[in-house]
């Protein structure tokens, strides 16, 4: 095997020289019916319809604590990752990240008998709250209603050195699928729920196709932070500064609060 690593653009053929099972030319076709499957069980699951019950009682909740709404409007929505955005982490995975490069990685190959189950954001939805704090007081809720049910729950609040500012939640979920072979098989991969602000989800709107070009390059930038005028280091930086002073405004809305509430 070559050391040196595939563009995107060959990952395919990489993939039918080194995947145990190549991939069929029909199975984007096969890609778009399983995960149309999952998305219709997930939004008539349990979990999801108890979710969307308790958005009120959540913003309401919120709105006691901090006298702001929490929500704008109460309409997520669930959503299936596009093929080519999933062909797309499966190449991060097997190849960007890799650090063993050549060798597998160290939790093995993400291919196509087992990258359905593997990928934790195939099947996602994305609340969006109106302040910073919002994020940790919805996941929490979330964590409370997923305990309630023995459902698995876990959380990452990430922030990246790109500027990237959200809160992941993954819960496991059951499907049962058809596989290629259209036999049936039960597989049980991790649903993604981001949490994000209003602002920053503008943010990542604006950058979007930045982002994912950036993201198929074998070429990262380094000390990209003095780069002062490439596109890096404005996209980045824009994403730092947005969450900085979201921080500010939910620290101004406390005080301001606090001081209003003061005995005359």
């Amino acid at each position: 095997m070559s050391t040196n690593k595939p563009e995107f653009k060959d990952y395919l053929g990489w993939l039918e020289t080194t995947s145990t099972i190549a991939l069929p030319k029909n199975y984007e076709t096969y890609f778009n019916t399983i995960t149309a499957i999952m998305k219709a069980d997930l939004e008539n699951s349990e979990l999801w319809i108890k979710i969307l019950e308790n958005l009120r009682e959540y913003n309401d909740e919120y709105y006691i604590k901090t006298n702001y709404q929490l929500f704008r409007e109460y309409t997520p929505s669930i959503v299936i990752k596009p093929y080519q955005s999933f062909l797309l982490k499966t190449y991060r995975k097997n190849i960007l990240e890799n650090k063993r490069w050549p060798d597998e990685p160290f939790v093995g190959w993400y291919f196509p008998e087992n990258w359905l189950s593997r990928i934790n954001d195939t099947i996602r939805t994305l609340f969006e709250v109106k302040y910073l704090d919002g994020v940790e007081f919805l996941i929490s809720k979330i964590e409370t209603l997923c305990k309630e049910r023995n459902d698995r729950f876990e959380y990452h609040l990430e922030a990246r050195d790109e500027g990237y500012y959200a809160g992941h939640v993954y819960i496991t979920q059951q499907f049962e699928i058809p596989k290629i072979t259209w036999d049936t098989e039960i597989i049980t991969p991790k649903v993604e729920i981001q949490i994000t602000t209003q602002l920053q989800e503008v943010i990542r709107q604006l950058l979007h196709n930045y982002y994912e070009e950036n993201r198929k390059s074998t070429d990262k930038s380094e000390n990209w932070q003095w780069k002062f005028r490439s596109n890096e280091f404005s996209a980045n930086y824009l994403g730092h500064i947005l969450h900085y002073l979201e921080g500010m405004i939910v620290e101004v809305r406390d005080e301001s609060r606090h001081e209003k509430e003061k005995p005359l």
